[in-house]
Order: C-alpha cells, then sequence, then structure tokens
C-alpha cells in the first residue's frame, strides 16, 4: 500500500511540474550595444515550444548594407530587410533553453549558440557566435530578452 502511495504521489508531482512548467513560445525583444558608440539594437526572436522541441527564428543580419544600394545610387530603392534564419537543434528542458542559428558566407559554415534561462516573463540568454574572419571569436554576450504581450 506504501509502495502505491508513494508512485501516486511521484506521478502527481510529475504531471504537476509539466503542467506549471514555463513555455517560451512567442516573441522575444533584447537589446545590444550598437557598434563603435553606435544607437542600441532591438533584436526580436520568434520561439515555438512543442514539449521539449524548441524551433523558431532570429532576424537575418547584414541585410545588404555595405552592397551598393541607396549609396551607390540615390535613385535605388532602398535593400530588402534580411530574411530571418531559422533555429536548429532548439532544447527546453524545465526553465532552459538553447539553440543554434547557422549562416553559410563564402562557402564555410557558422553557427551561432543561443543559451537561455527563462524566468517569468524575462529570458536570460548567452549568445556565442563564431570567429567570421579567421582570427578570434568575439567574447559572448549575455542579454536579457523580455517577452511580447503582443
Amino acid at each position: 500500500m506504501t509502495k502505491k502511495l508513494l508512485f501516486v504521489t511521484t506521478l502527481l508531482l510529475v504531471v504537476a511540474f509539466v503542467a506549471f512548467a514555463a513555455d517560451v513560445t512567442g516573441k522575444w525583444t533584447y537589446e545590444t550595444a550598437g557598434r563603435n558608440g553606435g544607437p542600441a539594437r532591438q533584436t526580436t526572436i520568434t520561439l515555438k515550444q512543442d514539449g521539449a522541441k524548441l524551433t523558431g527564428s532570429v532576424p537575418g543580419m547584414m541585410g545588404g548594407r555595405g552592397r551598393g544600394g541607396a549609396a551607390a545610387d540615390p535613385n535605388a530603392p532602398p535593400p530588402a530587410p534580411p530574411a530571418d534564419q531559422e533555429i536548429s537543434n532548439g532544447k527546453v528542458d524545465g526553465n532552459k533553453i538553447s539553440f543554434d542559428v547557422k549562416v553559410s558566407r563564402g562557402g564555410n559554415d557558422f553557427v551561432t549558440k543561443y543559451e537561455g534561462t527563462l524566468d517569468g516573463d524575462s529570458l536570460k540568454l548567452k549568445i556565442t557566435r563564431p570567429a567570421m574572419g579567421g582570427g578570434d571569436p568575439p567574447a559572448p554576450v549575455e542579454v536579457v530578452a523580455k517577452k511580447s504581450t503582443t
């Protein structure tokens, strides 16, 4: 009888934990410092949780900057915004998340790793970018993303 009661209690605790597990589905916005003292840059990522699986996207980088466009020809239309980049290897484990974003440039693949901890409507992220020019990789960036209410 005691073993059955212990089993049922354990099962109920597991079900309660899963029921109260936070869902990271939604849009999350964080700010990073601008380059060379420029204005801060806001980034909004989109996440969708399905159990322990995490999918979504992050905004693409560059957006055509540095490739001619309006600077080369004042009559040229502004460059198109960059396409969103799909995340891969997305995982949720309790209040911890992780995912990768792969970018291909010049025949090389570069993977940026995101690791985070959910705390209410805040998502503390550590973003580790690869070295893009053959040098040392930049130091990881830590940000706090806030969940969008819209």
